[in-house]
């Protein structure tokens, strides 16, 4: 096989199109969102995301072309890489955006604010990293413990939150140029048809709303960017990465680091199926190594962000991509990432022209939610997407109240009761939501399968949770509600105690219907 053909280039594309819509995002949500200055974003967290990058795609592809030689075969391709899109959003809202509020509310300049945030990100990287390097021997085990709707469904409930429902208010706030590009990825994605000349349909979205957004002046055209456009040497964070570990910030954000690192896991593992699948039987260990040492790359050379194993391999296989389209995309993310260059890639590319591509990920993640599980457990995914949504609704509540100059305390609890809303019962949900999501989904595969000892069991590691603080636990700050990690949840770890009982209970107390019953 040889290293490049015809197909990489198309591939390439693809690949190259997904990878550039995450580093739009990424410097999008560090700039406005987070308030990191240029110096940080260009200086030190692209460099740090163009090692990750480099080092993952070039691996990819050396296994691709040892796979080919090994079997004679002249038709693999390599596995696709690249950033991880859930990871960043729960990255940017659920470990760096506390961490700016934290340090706000602190009092500290917003010099300091950035690097406290910045490196609340590099550990949680550098954690989830580490998770998926050693994820890499007990990936098995994990999948089959957790039922797949309890997987599936909690990352589903991040995508509709975090992702999608941002995205359509983003879509509706431009109309023209967010319903025109959605109508493309709509087309291309789900009415499975491509363009005359076999261009992808991502790459006309993009180029359509481009020209849509200069035309209807969403781009100004007289803010250029103040970004020179000059070399960005990658270099070693390891005093803050340091500096963040031996601060208070893993604790706060463990609840956040272990289960997303799980599920990068599990995401990458199911994506090498997908391979398998459609004929290309790569190694799982190491696959699933190299992607955890990508992450931890990233973090040690600034990058906040976690890469993963893409979906989407049959795909650029069947477009006639090998080993090449890798290390193109390699070549092509390195330089824009290390020059400055995606400086102007924002400016005059803006991330509403790609922001269908991202709404339609956020869509495909939650409709495999309900067809990669069994129709029975549909209940538990509907269970598993709650949390996620109802975290993302707190963080719509909190930024209302922020640009009302409201002060967090408990007086906002009787004030929302008033108009029916339970907003402290919000407050708790969101503290940890992510395993609250698991946890939930996985209970009720079990009862729906009457597995009741092994539901019971979940109730009481939701329990044990809500004891060490991991769950539910809140405190208010001035401008922000945030986890008391460490603090008990002395209520609601009673509660899923006394869920434990009465589910483990149901071997004894209870019968079941016959089965046709009608309601």
């Amino acid at each position: 096989m040889r290293w490049f053909v015809r197909g990489d280039v198309d591939g390439f594309f693809g690949l190259a199109l997904d990878n550039v819509v995450q580093l739009m995002l990424m410097v999008g949500l560090c700039q406005f969102v987070l308030g990191f200055p240029p110096e940080l974003i260009y200086g030190r967290i692209l460099p740090g995301a163009a090692v990750s990058l480099l080092v993952g795609n070039l691996f990819y592809a050396w296994q691709a072309r040892r796979l080919a030689i090994a079997t004679g075969r002249t038709d693999i391709c390599a596995l696709p890489y690249g950033i991880n899109t859930v990871s960043l959003f729960a990255h940017v809202f659920l470990v760096m955006l506390p961490a700016v509020f934290a340090a706000r509310a602190r009092g500290l300049d917003e010099s300091a604010v950035a690097i406290i945030a910045w490196q609340a990100g590099l550990l949680a990287c550098f954690g989830s990293g580490v998770i998926e390097l050693l994820g890499a021997t007990v990936a098995e085990r994990i999948r089959r413990a957790s039922p797949r709707a309890a997987l599936l469904s909690t990352l589903a409930g991040i995508a509709l939150g975090f992702i999608s429902f941002s995205f359509l208010f983003r879509t509706f706030a431009f109309p023209v140029v967010g319903l025109v590009t959605l109508a493309v990825i709509l087309l291309t994605y789900f009415g499975r048809v491509r363009f005359r000349g076999g261009i992808p349909g991502g790459l006309v979205a993009v180029v359509l709303g481009t020209a849509l957004a200069w035309g209807t002046g969403l781009v100004d055209p007289h803010a250029r960017p103040d970004v020179a456009l000059a070399f960005h040497l990658p270099i070693p964070v390891l005093g803050d990465l340091f500096a963040a570990w031996s601060s208070d910030q893993l604790m706060a954000y463990i609840a956040v680091i272990i289960p997303m690192g799980i599920f990068n896991v599990i995401g990458s593992l199911q994506n090498i199926e997908s391979a398998d699948a459609a004929g290309d039987q790569f190694p799982t260990a190491p696959s699933l190594a190299m992607n955890g040492v990508g992450s931890i790359a990233a973090a040690l050379f600034g990058s906040c962000f976690p890469t993963t194993i893409y979906i989407g391999h049959p795909g650029w296989k069947s477009m006639g991509a090998r080993a090449g389209y890798s290390i193109l995309n390699a070549i092509f993310c390195t330089i824009l990432c290390l020059t400055g260059v995606m400086a102007y890639v924002v400016w005059a590319v803006p991330i509403e022209a790609g922001m269908a591509i991202v709404l339609w990920i956020g869509i495909v993640i939650t409709a495999q939610a309900f067809q990669a599980t069994p129709k029975a457990h549909a209940p538990a995914v509907v269970l598993g997407l709650l949390p996620g949504i109802g975290a993302w609704g707190v963080l719509m509540a909190k930024d209302g109240l922020r640009a009302a100059d409201a002060t967090f305390s408990n007086e906002l609890i009787p004030a929302f009761m008033r108009g029916g809303t339970f907003i402290h019962g919000a407050f708790a949900l969101e503290q940890g939501f992510i395993f609250t999501a698991m946890i939930f989904a996985a209970v009720t595969v079990h009862i729906i399968e009457r597995r009741f000892m092994t539901a019971a069991i979940w109730c009481l590691i939701a329990a044990a949770l809500s004891a060490c603080g991991f769950m539910h636990s809140y405190v208010f700050t001035a401008k922000d509600a945030v986890g008391a990690f460490g603090t008990p949840a002395w209520s609601y770890a009673i509660g899923y105690f006394a869920m434990a009982i009465i589910v483990g209970s149901a071997r004894w107390l209870t019968e079941p219907e016959p089965l046709n019953q009608s309601h």
